[in-house]
């Protein structure tokens, strides 16, 4: 039986080197050294195979370059790209990322972020439907699209902009009689005043609008009940609507058209989120696009910056309108 090879050790880096041992913590540590040492060193670290133990240097600095992002799910896209974006920013900084899903039960956000207080990250990120979520003060956290607790900074796009936003394009194509459809946690958040800004700009328009919103438990089948009850014959209630998500603007397109409903020649749709079809550079639907990158990079860039730093309670971040084929 073949003896298990010894992991190399600094020591043997600075051997290997040529350089003292200091001169080899310096270079791991990011301590400026000379040019010639460091590619000594690295080279030397490269050619044993030696990993820096990054958590363990952590706890000896009460850091570990490691931030979690807890989020619902990574199956809806607008999670999946806020995840992807986060991660990209936050190896531009140095960091690694850590991702837990919660599938939105509190109870498990709750568990994700005292699982990752007590492996020492030194920040959280999150998406969170949990009210009462119990945060240590110390950690550095940042919270997107839900406002929850008055010393945790919170970046979400403009939704009340973007309700105005798709009535306003909505009415410009002609739509006389406007619906908003959304399914809604009964925990308030950000996403909630994008129905409100629909329909304020819609009164002040004049023009007639519906609010329909079913909660969580009710989901999907509520909504279609209501889509079937404001179709007789092929024909729509409603003649431009505005969904809270493009997820959902793509479930309400699939039933009319099996409903014989014609989208966009009979009812015109925009939803929201400004997600891409995957693999094109295109829209699933007409939208109002989130800048989902320069989110998460906020967010990235929030979380990191000095302890003293004075940020507002609310960074909202401007949207903007994007054609996806379901308006004229």
């Amino acid at each position: 039986m073949s003896k298990s090879t010894k992991q190399p050790t600094m020591k043997d880096v600075s051997r290997l080197a040529g350089v003292s041992l200091g001169t080899v913590s310096k270079v791991f540590n990011g301590i400026p050294v000379g040019d010639e040492y460091k590619s000594k060193v690295e080279a030397a670290a490269k050619a044993l195979g030696y990993q820096v133990n990054v958590y363990a240097r952590g706890l000896r600095a009460s850091k570990t370059n490691t931030v979690a992002v807890i989020l619902p799910n990574v199956i809806n896209p607008f999670y999946s790209n806020m995840a992807d974006y986060c991660c990209r920013r936050l190896n531009e900084k140095g960091y690694r990322m850590l991702l837990s899903t919660t599938s939105y039960d509190p109870d498990t956000e709750q568990a994700c972020v005292d699982m990752v207080q007590q492996n020492k990250v030194d920040g959280i990120i999150a998406i969170t439907y949990n009210p009462k979520l119990e945060v240590n003060e110390d950690i550095p956290f940042v919270i997107i699209d839900r406002k929850f607790h008055a010393n945790i900074p919170c970046v979400s796009s403009d939704n009340y902009t973007g309700g105005q936003l798709a009535a306003e394009k909505l009415i410009e194509k002609g739509c006389k009689k406007l619906l908003f459809l959304g399914i809604s946690s009964h925990v308030p958040g950000e996403a909630d005043k994008r129905s409100v800004g629909f329909e304020n700009y819609c009164n002040s328009q004049g023009v007639g609008c519906t609010i329909h919103r079913v909660w969580d438990e009710d989901g999907i089948d509520e909504i279609f009940s209501f889509v079937d009850d404001s179709t007789t014959k092929g024909k729509f209630k409603y003649d431009g609507i505005f969904c809270a998500t493009d997820a959902l603007a793509v479930q309400i397109i699939d039933r009319l058209n099996k409903l014989g409903v014609s989208v966009p020649k009979d009812v015109q749709i925009i939803g929201y989120d400004g997600i891409k079809i995957f693999g094109l550079d295109k829209y699933p639907c007409s939208t109002i696009e989130q800048p989902l990158e320069q989110m998460a990079t906020t967010a990235v860039d929030i979380l990191l910056s000095d302890k003293d730093s004075n940020h507002p309670a609310l960074i909202c971040l401007p949207v903007r309108y994007c054609e996806g084929g379901t308006t004229k």
